[in-house]
């Protein structure tokens, strides 16, 4: 009995052991079928959530890793997959035994410059002496109305707007970098340092690159604080001549400046006759404008260069719609038409230099030479690049429509539109959020534009006081585009001729030097191919075509932009005429002989990611860091004159194209 009871036992508890185990399975079943539904139900938001979880971690690591890396170790990796680099060029020239001996003025161009605001509305709360301009563009980002609103200057007067300050950052932080890790002087600041340069041998000459250039003085005595910086460097270093380092449009201001430093009071800054010829040793411009730029023409009409065609060519409408709250273009418009320097960009001298209906300097041009090689099928390829390259004509800077960009003036019906009458004839103008002087001229004025299909630079400025009265109404009392026919004409003593090559002389200097440094290599915008929409009334109406193309490899035109060479920003007419012909030896522009040398670096882009920006770029500015000019602009600041370093270095046909060119010398 007792045995019969056990084995009961023993029965009943297996048979409960069996039921637990049942039960498990059955929870544990349960449990994965809600994990696998859970994982079923998971939302996009929680997939986004789980990749941005991922992407922050990533980003975090590799900061951390970044950090805790010698500093050493991008040089060491560099170096072990392309060999030993080259010293820089300062710690070369001092192994030499150059030392510093003339002072450094460095004057930035447009753009470069870093502006803080010092006075401003409601939305910009907080932001007192913070970046507006340079830097981390952090409250363009943020607050991007509000950021548009304080860059932009009066529309009347080209000065400050009712309760808004925004000022030049001062000091040599001024324009080294324009954004984190994107130099503009800190490259060559940091060679000159090697041979002895510190900040009581080196200036930046900053000024607020928006205002027209006389605007710069009346507002903040730029051009005063320029001239006593320099005189103090002079005087404090043994009486030693200041190097001027002008880059882009700092070449037009720096003009403009040795024209105000000697002209008298209160117009000028009354430093007499022979005041370049006692401070100044030698001007070397950096990616200079001396003539303007085509693309400050396609800027100004439509807020476009190749960059932006070619983006609304992958992404149609993408740029003109209210993105985020903003009609973008338009509001870039509206802001930079109130910058009054960027009429010193216009190109200069008309047509005849830039080339009118069927002619221009650079005629003939191959835009695929570079690519071509030394032999037999090169050959045949050169001839057959020739004949494309003779249909091209740069004289035309503005055609609506490729067929018209390529015909012969004679087969061109053209309707003057000077006589067109503008009204407000736009449906629905109301609605339109940003104002821009477009919304004035009515479907029947954007028609007179176009009809007139062939724009040189002789009918440029008709064309902008056209489509933009009030920027050229401010900025022609500012700035003039012409060539002079007598420069003893006293009409020619004001300010607004200044900063033109053609149409004032270089200070009486003979000893005196004027370096042109520029890139080549890189195709340059030169002209363009429009078209005309009047879709939609608060758009801009005309656009880059970005479909013409000259349907090959070798062809010049490219998404509505025709190229030549250059340094991807200006074209090599217009930075190395002066110095190859207006101002070689003496002639009405040049009177005293002022020592003038062309100096070209060939293009060469970056072996890899690992070289940055490269170091024999001759891109507009990444050319800072390019090698062989830093070791030109130290030579001669330490001493060296243009027959140390052997005259010219050419490699476009500069000379050539200046020697087609008729203008009186």
């Amino acid at each position: 009995m007792p045995f019969l009871r056990r084995r009961k036992r023993t029965d009943v508890s297996d048979s409960r052991i069996d039921k637990n185990e049942d039960g498990d399975d059955i929870q544990e079943k349960s449990k994965r079928n809600r994990r696998e539904e859970r994982l079923r139900k998971w939302s996009c938001v929680d997939i986004c959530c789980w990749f941005v979880g991922c992407i922050c971690s990533i980003w975090w690591l590799l900061l951390f890793l970044l950090n805790a890396m010698p500093a050493s170790f991008p040089q060491y990796v560099t170096e072990a997959i392309t060999g030993p680099l080259p010293d820089p060029p300062g710690l070369k020239l001092q192994k030499e035994g150059l030392r510093a001996k003339h002072p450094v003025v460095f004057v930035p161009g447009i753009v470069t410059g870093g502006l803080e605001l010092w006075e401003g509305h409601h939305c910009a709360e907080g932001l007192f002496r913070k970046r507006l301009w340079g830097g981390t563009f952090g409250e363009l980002y943020k607050r991007p109305l509000c950021w548009a609103e304080h860059m932009s200057l009066d529309n009347e007067t080209g000065l400050d707007r009712p309760g808004i300050r925004v000022r030049p950052v001062s000091g040599l932080v001024a324009a080294d970098y324009f954004a984190p890790g994107y130099f503009v002087w800190a490259v060559l600041i940091a060679n000159l340092a090697r041979i002895g340069y510190e900040e009581k041998t080196m200036y930046m000459a900053a000024y607020d690159w928006r205002l027209s250039f006389q605007n710069t003085e009346v507002r903040d005595q730029s051009l005063s604080r320029i001239k006593s910086n320099i005189e103090l460097m002079v005087t404090t270093n043994g009486g030693k001549k200041v190097v001027v380092i002008p880059h882009s449009m700092g070449v037009l201001y720096f003009l403009h400046f040795m024209k105000w430093v000697e002209a008298p009071t209160p117009m000028g800054g009354g430093g007499g006759s022979d005041w370049c010829a006692k401070h100044i040793k030698a001007m070397m411009n950096i990616g200079g404008p001396f003539l303007g730029v085509p693309k400050a023409v396609s800027g100004l009409f439509s807020t476009e260069a190749r960059d932006i065609a070619v983006a609304r060519a992958f992404a149609p409408g993408f740029l003109d719609k209210d993105l985020f709250g903003l009609q973008t273009l338009q509001h870039l418009m509206r802001m930079t038409r109130t910058w009054d320097s960027t009429m010193s960009m216009i190109p200069k001298g008309g047509d005849t230099i830039w080339g009118d209906l069927d002619w221009s300097p650079e005629g003939g041009y191959m835009c695929s030479a570079k690519k071509l090689k030394n032999n037999d099928t090169a050959g045949q390829n050169v001839n057959q690049s020739l004949a494309r390259s003779k249909g091209v004509n740069y004289g035309r800077m503005i055609s609506f429509g490729k067929d018209v960009a390529e015909a012969h003036s004679s087969e061109v019906e053209r309707i003057d539109f000077r006589g067109a009458v503008k009204g407000n004839n736009l449906a629905n103008r109301t609605n339109c959020d940003v104002w821009t002087e477009y919304h004035e001229m009515g479907i029947g004025g954007m028609k007179a534009v176009a009809d007139y299909k062939i724009y040189t630079t002789g009918s440029i400025l008709d064309l902008l006081h056209f489509v933009a009265p009030k920027l050229m109404a401010r900025g022609g009392a500012h700035f003039s585009h012409g060539i002079a026919d007598n420069l003893d004409d006293p009409k020619y003593q004001h300010y607004k001729y200044w900063s033109n090559p053609l149409e004032t002389k270089l200070p009486n200097a003979p000893d005196m030097e004027i370096y042109s440094m520029y890139g080549v290599g890189i195709p340059t915008e030169r002209a363009y191919v429009y078209k005309l929409n009047t879709y939609s009334e608060c758009h801009i109406p005309f656009q880059i075509d970005a479909s013409a193309d000259g349907g090959s490899e070798e062809s010049c035109l490219k998404g509505g932009v025709f190229s030549v060479n250059g340094d991807e920003t200006v074209p090599v007419l217009s930075a190395g005429f002066m110095c190859a012909k207006g101002w070689r030896g003496k002639t009405r522009f040049n009177p005293s002989g002022i020592h003038t040398y062309i100096r070209e670096y060939d293009h060469a882009p970056p072996a890899n990611l690992l070289e940055g920006r490269g170091t024999q770029s001759g891109a507009h500015v990444d050319i800072m860091g390019n090698f062989a000019l830093i070791e030109d602009v130290i030579r001669v600041a330490a001493g060296a004159t243009g027959e140390d370093l052997e005259g010219d270095r050419v490699y476009s046909d500069i000379f050539k194209w200046s020697e087609r060119i008729d203008l009186q010398l």
